[in-house]
């Protein structure tokens, strides 16, 4: 494995079409929403579910890529594989005296699991396999512009019981964006990267997974959703070359068609201009379109 010898941050720009990319069950499950602006919200942990389940589904035959944070897995289990690699017993809630034995454990599951190495994870639980850091960081989604959530009615033409044949069909609700396109901003830490062993290999599966998650993610909920453009700053060393905020600002996103008060709403990702001030770019920073 090669180690990574420079920081990133990166933009990613994905979009939904009457879909629902990110549903709150604490709202029916409305599409997230930020109240004061009516910006569409997705959430980080919504991303790193994408990015997990491509790399379960692309590397599964390869040792060192298997997921930590799986649908239905009990995570004690998982702790418990690297007590039985270092040939130890686990003590409730307590790691390892040994500050080696301590740190074999932690190192196994950045080893064993993709997600631990790349996002880190709180593995203090009954078996305790200690706290990891990860390189990789993602923050939430916001939407370029303000989304309308729409309530569609549908109905059920089965039943579940054979007594309620008789009864009328069953009525539902679910809920779409027409269209939406969404802005994320990540960071890759080169330093955080060696603690972990998150490598240039690693590296170069996360790039794919972001352009490409969503391809292997459709449902009638995110029928028509996809990555349109990935854009990574790649700075000259490991500590980076300039603030990340300044990096994302040269990065813009406007509305092309129909602009002013009368102005119809966004139906594509065309209806969009994405530009890039390459001339305020650091020269120690270089600029990577992967998408």
């Amino acid at each position: 494995m090669t180690e990574i010898n420079n920081r990133y941050e990166f933009v990613l720009l994905f979009d939904i079409k009457n879909g629902n990319p990110n549903g709150d069950p604490d709202a029916g499950n409305m599409p997230r929403l930020d109240p004061e602006t009516n910006q569409g919200l997705v959430t980080d942990v919504c991303l790193k579910r994408k990015i997990r389940n491509f790399i379960a589904l692309t590397q599964a035959d390869k040792s060192g890529y298997a997921i930590y944070m799986q649908e239905k897995s009990v995570l004690n289990n998982q702790n418990k594989l690297a007590y039985l690699a270092q040939n130890l017993k686990p003590e409730s809630k307590k790691l390892p005296k040994d500050e080696n034995k301590a740190r074999a454990l932690t190192q196994f599951m950045c080893d064993h699991f993709f997600d631990v190495r790349t996002f880190g994870a709180v593995m203090s639980t009954e078996i305790n396999t200690g706290t990891v850091r990860g390189p990789v960081q993602i923050a939430f989604a916001r939407s370029i512009d303000p989304i309308f959530p729409q309530e569609i009615s549908i109905t059920r033409m089965a039943v579940t019981n054979e007594k309620d044949i008789e009864k009328e069909r069953t009525m539902g609700r679910k809920y779409i964006v027409p269209y939406g396109l969404y802005r994320a901003h990540g960071f890759v830490s080169a330093a955080l990267a060696d603690k972990t062993g998150f490598s240039e290999e690693d590296l170069a599966l996360l790039w794919q997974s972001l352009c490409q998650m969503f391809e292997h993610d459709h449902s009638a909920a995110r029928g028509e959703m996809a990555t349109q453009k990935l854009i990574v700053f790649k700075h000259a060393d490991r500590l980076g070359n300039a603030p990340a905020h300044q990096l994302f600002n040269l990065v813009k996103v406007e509305r092309v068609t129909n602009e002013g008060e009368n102005a119809s709403p966004a139906r594509d990702f065309s209806d969009y201009c994405v530009s890039i001030d390459r001339e305020k770019t650091p020269q120690s920073v270089e600029i990577i379109e992967k998408f």
